[in-house]
């Protein structure tokens, strides 16, 4: 599904990923740990498109399609999604808008059909249940107000909405207490199925107890240094990241 091949990205100059090389297949959940600082938001940010980062060499391959110049929107269009470490409020939109608006202009680039209003309820109700979602959330503007978990919330509910091929969730445990990471995970899993994909960015080992990875890697100053499965993951919570940096450096 999402092949990375060797990529390079700086920001103003300053070299940021240093040859990323990734393969994702249909069904799989993913795990890039790091410490600050070592490109996981960077690579999540490159992989959707984000303009400000430049790629001066490698490739992403998405459903075998070079990347390279496809805009955020078509990206987007095709099947990535991103939920961000910091989702932004937008006083005055209600989700359902929003989600109804996202949705057409998806099926207009693949030249489908508009989705009826009364498709549109019943997916609405559909998704809302699945996730334990109260009706009265979607009637509010998109994060206004919200806390920091029903934010979270509500981008797993957009993701279930849009139905993406590959999901991108960046730091999503960010600022969680357990109660709702448990909310949020329940709700990742409940949307995994063999036809998707999963990468998740994250500090800490905790959400991998929820969203239990297939493969973790871990990123050290701009390269995929070493990985492994979920027992990598609990590696890194017992010893730190001190023994990968060191393990690196003698290589």
């Amino acid at each position: 599904m999402l092949e990375i091949k060797n990529i390079h990205a700086n920001i103003e100059g300053k070299s940021i990923l240093k040859g990323i090389n990734l393969e994702i297949n249909p069904g799989e959940v993913h795990a890039i740990m790091g410490p600050n600082g070592s490109g996981k938001s960077t690579l999540a940010s490159v992989i959707t498109g984000k303009e400000e980062y430049e790629i001066s060499d490698g490739d992403i391959l998405f459903e075998n399609e070079s990347l390279d110049e496809v805009s955020p929107e078509e990206r987007a269009h095709k099947g990535i999604f991103m939920s961000f470490q910091y989702p932004i409020e937008i006083p005055g939109v209600t989700t359902t808008n929003f989600l109804k608006t996202a949705i057409n202009e998806t099926k207009k680039a693949r030249g489908e059909k508009e989705m009826s209003a009364k498709d549109m309820l019943k997916m609405l109700r559909e998704k809302s249940q699945l996730l334990d979602i109260d009706s009265k959330f979607l009637s509010r503007s998109i994060n206004d107000g919200f806390s920091g978990g029903e934010k979270k919330r509500n981008e797993i509910f957009q993701m279930a909405m849009l139905e993406p091929k590959l999901a991108i969730l960046d730091e999503t445990d960010s600022g969680l207490d357990i109660d709702a990471l448990k909310i949020v995970a329940n709700g990742v899993n409940k949307l995994k199925n063999k036809n998707n994909a999963i990468l998740v960015i994250t500090h800490y080992q905790r959400l991998l107890d929820y969203i239990v990875p297939d493969y973790v890697h871990v990123l050290f100053d701009g390269k995929i240094v070493k990985s492994g499965d979920k027992n990598l993951a609990l590696e890194l919570e017992k010893k730190g990241y001190d023994w990968i940096k060191e393990e690196s450096k003698n290589k």
